[in-house]
Parts: structure tokens; sequence; C-alpha cells
């Protein structure tokens, strides 16, 4: 598809991740959001239309109202209007999909918040009654709010991440760094929560980077997007059960159902899972922001 990007192509890029390319620049950093995308820990082939300009745009307007709750990297959106900030040959493709950042040295560490009972939290609390460590009390549901949000953290890897303690988290990185992440992550997702609820959504998780600069522990990446975060519905709200979400869903109930198995080849994505993916993305986008891509 003409209108997808899946490979940036500018000069010296630094690391490829799944999702997105980043480019140093000194002590800036360019992080570039493609449209790939990936499920069950594979990237796929194709791409989602416009997946990269919803994750950046939706960050950077997340990254301007979190500023006075957590310190952070973002310095800029990049647009037609400010591309020259960028040392890099720049191009239509770039706009909107595109960050400028403080660089900053990643902590390794997946810091997630909870505020509901989901996902592989649920798988864990139905096994031994804990995720990560944390007791949670008896005859909780599917789906149910948490009295309060709970702090998961996971290791970081390429491949799989593992759930870990707060105490495993401290012994890796000392007790102020941990500390540090645990408090902004949990006054950052508690500021987001309400705000996306009286924009009708219920943020289910979500997961935060932490990296230093500075000798501080700042939020980098990405933040509060429908990659890394599980939205809800407000109004289709029903614990006891999983719950219809503004994320890649369609993509993985179709990779399920296929019959594919890791290290199989991928099959072509049907057409109508990538329109449903990519109107899950700009419906999110909307209800957020209030505002219409072009």
């Amino acid at each position: 598809m003409d209108n997808v990007l899946l490979e940036s192509d500018l000069p010296n890029r630094a690391h490829r991740g799944k999702v997105r390319d980043t480019y140093d620049l000194g002590d800036r950093l360019l992080i570039v959001a493609t449209d790939r995308i990936s499920a069950f820990d594979v990237v796929l082939p194709a791409g989602i239309p416009r997946k990269g300009e919803v994750l950046t745009r939706l960050s950077a307007w997340w990254f301007g109202r979190i500023a006075s709750v957590v310190p952070h990297h973002f310095i800029s959106l990049i647009t037609k209007e400010n591309a020259g900030e960028v040392p890099l040959p720049l191009d239509e493709r770039y706009y909107g999909r595109s960050m400028l950042v403080r660089k900053a040295k990643r902590i390794d560490a997946e810091c997630i918040v909870r505020g509901y009972i989901s996902g592989s939290g649920w798988k864990d609390y139905q096994s031994s009654g804990t995720v990560s460590g944390i007791r949670l009390p008896e005859g909780l549901s599917e789906s149910d709010r948490l009295a309060e949000p709970i702090f998961t953290p996971t290791t970081k890897s390429e491949v799989h991440d593992e759930p870990i303690t707060f105490e495993q988290l401290t012994e890796q990185f000392g007790e102020e760094h941990a500390n540090a992440m645990r408090v902004r992550s949990l006054a950052t997702y508690g500021y987001a929560r309400q705000v996306a609820e009286e924009r009708g959504i219920l943020i289910a998780d979500t997961k935060f980077e932490f990296g230093i600069w500075n000798e501080e522990v700042i939020l980098i990446d990405e933040v509060l997007t429908p990659d890394s975060s599980r939205f809800w519905p407000v109004d289709r709200y029903r614990p006891g059960g999983s719950q219809p979400s503004f994320d890649k869903q369609p993509v993985r109930d179709w990779l399920a159902a296929s019959g594919w198995k890791d290290g199989d080849p991928i099959p072509g994505m049907p057409a109508e899972v990538v329109a449903a993916t990519t109107e899950r993305y700009m419906t999110v986008y909307k209800m957020l922001t209030g505002e219409e891509l072009d």
C-alpha cells in the first residue's frame, strides 16, 4: 500500500524496534513511528495505514498535558513547519509520525500500571492470586476495577517480557530509581485515567518506559497510545469477561484464527482486518483529543 510506511530510510539509523526507528542526533533523538504492526511478538509483513501517525500525535498530545505530572523527553512533533529543526532530509512521509526528544539513557524495564484486572494480570491472578508479587482480594472477576491501581513491572526484552516484583526492580536498578519509576508511573496513570474517562474511555492498563537524563528519571518512548495501553469504551464496559478495546485486537484475532503457529510463514492480512484496525486507532485518537486527522 502506497500510504503505508514500513521502513524509514534516513541516514545513520541507530536502532530499529518493532514499530519505531530511532536516529541519533547527538544530545537529541529523532523517533519515527512506522506503520509496522506486531502480534504475538512477531512483526507482520503488512502495515496499518495511519498507525504511526496516530501513535506519534497521540503521544505528543499526552506529553503536552502531563508535563506538570512527570518530567519527560518530548521536545516537539515534527511537521512541515518545523522540519528544519532536524538535520536530516525529511519529506512529507515523516511529518506527523516523527518526534524530536531528549536523549536519555534507557532503563531496561517495563513499568506497567493496572487499574483493572485483565490480560496477563488476570491469568496470573487466576493461578496464584497475585500479580507481580502483589496479593489481590479473593473473588475478583475478569476485567474488575481494582480498588487502587497497582504497579507491576516487567523485564524489557526484544522477545518476551517477564513479570518481576518491585523488590526485584529495586535490586536491579536501585531504590531511588525504582521508587521514581513507581511513583511517576502511578501519578501519570492516575491523571490520564481521569482525563480518558471524561472522554468515554477506560484505561485498563498501560505501559511506561523511563530513562536517565541530567541525573533524573524521566518518561521516554511513547505514552498512553493503543500500542502501550488497553483502552475500553466506557459505554460497553461489562466486568466478568474480556472487553471490546481500541487496539490491534482484530489483527490478533485474525492471526489466531488463521491457524498460524510460531515459526510458520505469516499469511497475507485481509483488507477488512487492516481497515478495522486503522478505524480503531483513528477512533480512539478522535475520542481522546477531540480532533479529526486529515
